[in-house]
């Protein structure tokens, strides 16, 4: 079935439907990973918007046991082709019958390097992909301008709270998004991980004493997370080890007076450059945001830069000068490297007293 992604600049692009025939809007943004199209598929940062892969074929290794959650959040998928016949020995399916269970609508066939530049040149925009060839691009443009993600940590954070038992450290996560492999890591490491949701109050999680505080990724913009900003102020002042990655990073700054702001189109990939300015070692991360930290308008007496991209000068981390709290931007629990960030992850348990 033919299939159209018509972007808000006026560009049409044609090619093949894959996974759901229905129409959707949504933010397209581009990730340059050549592998892990799975972990992307199931990452709830990547919720609201559609996600376009530059690496030319995907699906080769078919479905794997590498979810970082139990389902899809992308609005929508697009590749320039898509494997019918995955190859792996832990493959457990294709990646179209995945897309087709989630009810993603997908697009295949067309010149993915053009829509990056494009993506690169004018920045993010907004559009839609549809399978009516009686569209009217004219028509379109003004519903795509006007879409607007909002809030979307609501929609993908846990509905309760649970606990992943552990003998260790006891870190209560707050989830706004998390991805798997956060809780996954912590628990490596021996410690009882409590997730909370996103809007739990701080004095919920304060009054189960943990010894620390994660704040995980998640999606959006986060001036939007209003309410979050509040309780994460209050988690600050109580003094308690924090680390945050990501959403969690940004909304810790924003609690503390700083500001964000949204980048031309983002970083999404597993190949990004952060230099630790403690150390000056350069790490290869794994990056999903399009909003960052203004590292101009930090107040120095609250928090100093701890990483930054080496790519364009972006801020990749914060440490804060009065609290036991540090915060990264960068993914350090998908370690592309494949350690690289993970000592990060160390440094928390040594903050909470442990080893």
């Amino acid at each position: 079935m033919r299939a159209f992604l018509i972007l808000e600049d006026g560009n049409v692009f044609e090619g093949r439907s894959i996974g759901s025939t229905r129409e959707v809007i949504s933010e397209i943004v581009f990730n340059t990973s050549m592998t892990g199209y799975l972990e992307v598929l199931t990452d709830p940062s990547y919720a609201g918007q559609a996600v376009v892969m530059t690496y030319p074929l995907i699906g080769n290794y078919g479905v794997t046991p590498d979810m970082e959650s139990k389902r899809a959040w992308p609005d929508g998928y697009i590749v320039r082709e898509l494997s019918r016949m995955p190859s792996n020995f832990r493959c457990e399916g294709s990646l179209l019958d995945f897309l087709v269970k989630y009810d993603i609508p997908g697009i295949e066939g067309i010149d993915t390097r053009a829509l990056t530049k494009i993506l690169r040149e004018k920045g993010t925009m907004n559009g839609m992909i549809t399978t009516d060839a009686d569209y009217d691009v004219g028509k379109m443009i003004p519903r795509l301008k006007a879409y607007h993600m909002g809030n979307v940590v609501e929609r993908v954070t846990c509905k309760e709270k649970y606990v992943l038992e552990g003998k260790g450290k006891r870190v209560a996560l707050l989830d706004f998004g998390a991805k798997g492999n956060i809780a996954g890591a912590l628990c490596k490491r021996g410690c009882q991980v409590t997730v909370y949701p996103a809007n739990t109050p701080a004095e919920e999680i304060l009054s189960a004493a943990p010894d620390g505080i994660m704040l995980s990724n998640g999606p959006g913009d986060p001036k939007e997370c209003t309410g979050m900003i509040e309780e994460v102020k209050k988690l600050y002042a109580s003094g308690i080890p924090i680390f945050a990655i990501c959403l969690g990073h940004q909304l810790m700054a924003l609690a503390n007076g700083a500001d964000t702001y949204k980048m031309k189109y983002g970083h999404r990939g597993g190949n990004h450059p952060v230099r630790d300015l403690r150390t000056g070692r350069v790490y290869i991360s794994s990056q999903n945001h399009g909003y960052v930290v203004d590292a101009e308008r930090l107040d120095p007496k609250v928090a100093k830069p701890a990483f930054v991209n080496v790519n364009d000068g972006t801020n990749e981390g914060l440490f804060y000068t009065d609290k036991p709290v540090f915060t990264v931007q960068f993914h350090p629990e998908a370690c592309p490297g494949p350690q690289e960030g993970a000592y990060l992850f160390d440094r928390f348990i040594e903050m909470m007293g442990g080893k």
